[in-house]
């Protein structure tokens, strides 16, 4: 089992994934000698500290403020975490709108807090997209098969 199905199946809740697109990272990035490389970007599973420090290094912004600005729109990020579908598309259908970075931890499960957290593990994933927009996906694990 690969570190990325670990995570997806709630086996890594203390790591998060940082994903960057190849337009968006340098050619020569130290990301590339640490992460895996996927078809358009480089995809990182590190724990959570240093998931946090590696995605302020290449993106220049703290990962939860990131994700508190991403809350604020809800669209649909490829289970792989390196993808997306911008729910700004509809609105701005003159500009390009391509994933250019992720990032994503999983929380456990939580009975207390109800709704998803009361079914399972989920799995929180927010993305930047190329038209400037961010937004967030989340869904409980095992409720995904993409």
């Amino acid at each position: 089992m690969s570190n990325l199905d670990e995570f997806l199946a709630g086996e890594r809740l203390d790591d998060v994934v940082f994903y960057v697109s190849d337009a968006y990272l340098d050619d020569d990035s130290r990301l590339r000698n640490v992460g895996t490389e996927t078809d358009a970007g480089v995809r990182l599973i590190l724990d959570g500290e240093t998931g946090r420090s590696a995605f302020q290094a290449g993106t220049g912004m703290g990962a939860m403020e990131f994700a508190k600005t991403a809350m604020g729109a809800e669209g649909e990020i490829a289970r792989s975490l390196d993808g997306g579908a911008c729910p700004f598309a509809e609105e701005t259908s003159d500009e390009e709108h391509e994933v250019q970075f992720v990032f994503a931890f999983a929380e456990a499960k939580n009975e207390e807090v109800g709704g998803i957290y009361a079914d399972g593990d989920v799995v929180h994933a927010y993305a930047h997209c190329t038209c400037g927009e961010s937004y967030s996906h989340k869904w409980v694990v095992g409720d995904r098969d993409d």
